[in-house]
């Protein structure tokens, strides 16, 4: 019983210290201009990765002294001292796979996928720290495209392809990666001409809690999110106001900080074309999608809330990273840098990647 209450004290120290922590960054990023000139405001700090031909769209942050990479030529990374030196634990043999999502449970254990047509799309998982990776899941049907991965929990998760047959196609798996299986599709509405998901953050697919599940869609006539209460087995879907019409335009990634509250970003990757109305929010679990009244000024494809925070997030893309403090409605920019995909830890620990090896941690 006594260790119970000290476990029980012990956790809401760590909450009430985390949430002073998040309310002070919070208060920072959103300080006057003339407040960022100074040595502590919060800004991105590039960590020199080594890996200069090395595009990072896949990221796991687990905390501020630890986080995943996985990009281009087969490669994943990981630092477990806040970047200051980073681990090539790349899966031997992978130099020809792209991966594109990177789920990590803590330092030892992640889950890697790799995309594209046919069996170019796989999953690996470790459990030893990237020492050794077992290859869990190989696509052999030609129709298939893997995009995404999401977990509710360190067993459950799941996988989506672009439409086969009609419709996307979703792969579950329960025991944290290490066995997949393909979930029937009768629960799956049917895809739009030319829809299909984007694989450019690992942010296509997210969930929230133990059973809500969200798949961001584009290249058809309109942008759409589907929503899952049921781990997947059944699907409803919405348009959004998100640009579309176009096979480079649409949802890109998505962001729930419950089952309720959620953000969508993205627009069209093409950097000579514009994107307004480049973000969403929902407040009913995706029923619904508002336009942001201001924007992003630009496509961004990653997007993700800062713990302990009911209304601050960030968004990134190739021209900057953008901050909202009421829920997605307003956007500012804060950051010109380049980054794909941006991800924070329950510690406050946020990092963003992108191309030529760029990785940066949220300091402050």
């Amino acid at each position: 019983m006594g260790r119970t209450t000290n476990s029980t004290a012990r956790q809401t120290s760590w909450r009430v210290l985390v949430g002073l922590a998040a309310a002070g960054l919070v208060a920072a990023l959103t300080a006057p201009s003339q407040a960022h000139a100074t040595p502590r405001s919060p800004h991105w700090e590039l960590k020199d990765t080594g890996a200069t031909d090395v595009r990072f769209r896949g990221l796991a942050a687990v905390s501020r002294g630890t986080a995943w990479l996985a990009g281009t030529k087969g490669t994943v990374l990981r630092t477990t001292d806040g970047g200051a030196s980073w681990r090539n634990v790349s899966p031997p043999g992978a130099g020809e796979l792209q991966f594109r999502d990177i789920e990590a449970f803590d330092a030892r254990r992640a889950v890697v996928l790799a995309i594209g047509e046919g069996e170019a799309s796989r999953v690996f998982h470790t459990e030893d720290g990237g020492a050794t990776w077992t290859e869990s899941f190989r696509n052999t049907d030609p129709k298939a495209f893997y995009d995404c991965l999401t977990f509710f929990d360190r067993r459950h998760g799941l996988a989506m392809s672009d439409p086969v047959d009609g419709r996307f196609r979703i792969l579950s798996t329960s025991d944290g990666g290490r066995s997949w299986t393909v979930l029937p599709g009768a629960g799956m509405p049917e895809a739009l001409e030319g829809e299909a998901g984007f694989a450019a953050s690992g942010q296509c697919l997210v969930a929230s809690g133990p059973r809500d599940v969200w798949l961001a869609t584009g290249g058809a006539a309109r942008a759409r999110v589907l929503h899952s209460s049921d781990r997947g087995l059944t699907w409803t879907v919405t348009d959004t106001p998100v640009p579309a019409g176009d096979p480079a335009r649409g949802v890109f990634a998505l962001a729930f900080r419950d089952r309720t509250h959620g953000i969508a970003v993205g627009g069209d990757y093409r950097p000579d074309q514009p994107s307004p109305r480049a973000a969403a929010t929902t407040r009913d679990g995706g029923r619904t999608w508002t336009s942001a009244g201001q924007p992003p000024p630009a496509y961004r494809s990653g997007v993700t809330w800062l713990p302990h925070s009911r209304g601050t997030a960030l968004a990134v893309g190739p021209t900057g990273t953008d901050l909202t403090t009421d829920g997605g409605r307003t956007w500012r920019t804060v950051d010109t840098g380049s980054y794909d995909t941006v991800d924070c830890a329950r510690d406050l620990g946020c990092w963003a990647a992108g191309e030529q090896g760029r990785v940066a941690r949220l300091e402050r």
